[in-house]
């Protein structure tokens, strides 16, 4: 079963991206798809071939990580995206927000902070699986760092190429755009 690059164009238009940024993000996403399926189907060849154990067939599981997550975390980030209105303030997501850091505020002034970090990654608002608690992280690579578990709630991508195009090193204003943009109704949906 191959995977297929999911269609997001829907979100053309929104304030503060323009076209050319997301047609190439777009364009991004689909390579992590094409180059997911290229490795799942290389390994299903080598396991075929008795090739398991040998050092290419280790480096390409280790890659297998890389190239998946890329995938997975940029179609969490665009389906998190497109959203009109600000999150319900008596919502299911605001009350859990508040639970776990005290105020809706005090959970995006983290978020925020956490985006506006040196460094090229990820900022993902997770829910863990076990307590049900939700906490933000930073994820430098797709395949490092997050926590087992636990479920990404919302997710911002803070890659140089989700936002130069249109903000050059203005992170802070893409962070703006960000919260502009999110669709609250996704992000609430993935709560359990």
């Amino acid at each position: 079963m191959a995977y297929e690059a999911k269609d997001y164009s829907n979100i053309i238009g929104m304030e503060g991206f323009s076209e050319t940024l997301l047609k190439n993000h777009f364009t991004l996403y689909q390579g992590y798809v094409t180059n997911t399926n290229k490795l799942m189907d290389t390994l299903a060849s080598m396991l075929k071939e008795g090739k398991i154990g040998t050092p290419e067939y280790a480096e390409l599981k280790r890659r297998m990580g890389w190239e998946f997550n890329g995938m997975r975390l940029h179609e969490y980030y665009f389906e998190n995206l497109g959203g009109k209105a600000a999150v319900d303030k008596s919502g299911k997501m605001a009350k859990k927000l508040a639970e776990n850091f005290g105020s809706y505020e005090d959970w995006e002034k983290d978020f925020r902070g956490t985006a506006a970090m040196r460094g090229i990654g990820w900022v993902i608002l997770y829910q863990d699986n076990v307590s049900g608690k939700l906490f933000n992280q930073w994820i430098n690579e797709h395949d490092v760092g997050h926590p087992a578990g636990c479920l990404p709630v919302l997710v911002m991508d803070v890659f140089e190429h989700a936002f130069i195009t249109d903000y050059g090193l203005k992170r802070a204003d893409y962070i703006e755009a960000f919260f502009k943009n999110i669709n609250w109704t996704v992000a609430e949906g993935r709560l359990k």
